[in-house]
């Protein structure tokens, strides 16, 4: 019996991951395997296997220059997307961090965002954009077309995005910046540092590691982006909003070219999968 119970107490442990680790195979891991495996073929218009043609998918694509634009397209989206909401996010955790009246009432308004899903958010938003009945051009006194000028299109749906993911920005920093040490700014005020001075040289160097984590979250969550872009560009105007998550859409939904998109999703996975591998193994690098 004791030699039982030795055994039940060692694999009791593993019997709680099962449940989810059946979860993960039929919503994870098969789909990964079908998504590789359909990678390597020619499929019919049903997503049926027709032939399987090795790499040819992969060379297809890397020759094709509206994939190679639309790589292009998701690194520019990602760096404004990444720059402009980690900005606001960190000015607005230090305002809402300083001795003001209504700090909770500010706190709450800031991470307002979070709660929006991107569809309704995007439907606001394009009213708000409307060439000719939209507020901004009315605010403005413009007739700029922002969801139908290329010019404008991509720039309109970043800030969307930005002002989407404000709101967890703001979370982690003002969260980061709780566990800044007062004796630091005191120190700092009595060496004569600045409002500027203080931020820079305590608060950025304590959060550091807040920031960069926050960075690669970022990107993966812009090159992952798609229903702000399906809601409101299409990927358009003349493909200039096709960034490489509604590529694939395109690919698999409207061309019926299961294999290609499959081949594109691949790439795409390798390229989260870089950035998370880059973010494990510098984030004991940076400064505490």
């Amino acid at each position: 019996m004791n030699q039982r119970h030795k055994i039940f107490k060692t694999i009791e442990p593993y019997l709680y991951l099962v449940p989810a680790l059946v979860f993960f195979a039929l919503f994870v891991f098969w789909p990964f395997g079908k998504t590789l495996r359909l990678s390597f073929a020619m499929t019919t218009p049903l997503g049926e296997v027709a032939k399987y043609v090795g790499i040819d998918n992969y060379i297809q694509i890397f020759s094709d220059k509206e994939f190679l634009k639309s790589l292009l397209i998701s690194f520019e989206f990602a760096a404004m997307m990444v720059v402009f909401s980690m900005v606001i996010g960190f000015v607005l955790a230090i305002v809402s961090n300083e001795k003001i009246r209504g700090k909770s009432l500010f706190r709450t308004v800031y991470a307002l965002p979070m709660a929006i899903s991107a569809a309704a958010a995007s439907v606001v938003f394009m009213f708000i954009f409307h060439s000719s009945l939209g507020i901004l051009n009315k605010t403005l006194g413009t007739t700029i077309g922002w969801l139908t000028d290329p010019k404008w299109a991509l720039i309109s749906v970043t800030i969307v995005s930005v002002w989407m993911n404000i709101g967890m920005n703001y979370i982690y920093l003002t969260a980061a910046l709780q566990g800044v040490p007062q004796e630091l700014y005191e120190s700092a005020a009595m060496e004569g540092a600045g409002f500027f001075q203080k931020h820079k040289n305590v608060t950025i160097p304590c959060i550091s590691p807040t920031l960069f984590f926050l960075l690669i979250i970022n990107v993966i969550n812009a090159l992952q982006a798609y229903a702000q872009f399906k809601m409101m560009t299409q990927g358009g105007p003349s493909n200039s909003t096709n960034v490489i998550v509604y590529e694939i859409y395109q690919e698999a939904f409207i061309n019926s070219r299961f294999g290609v998109a499959c081949a594109e999703s691949i790439v795409l996975f390798v390229i989260l999968i870089i950035l998370t591998a880059l973010q494990f193994k510098l984030e004991k690098k940076v400064t505490y």
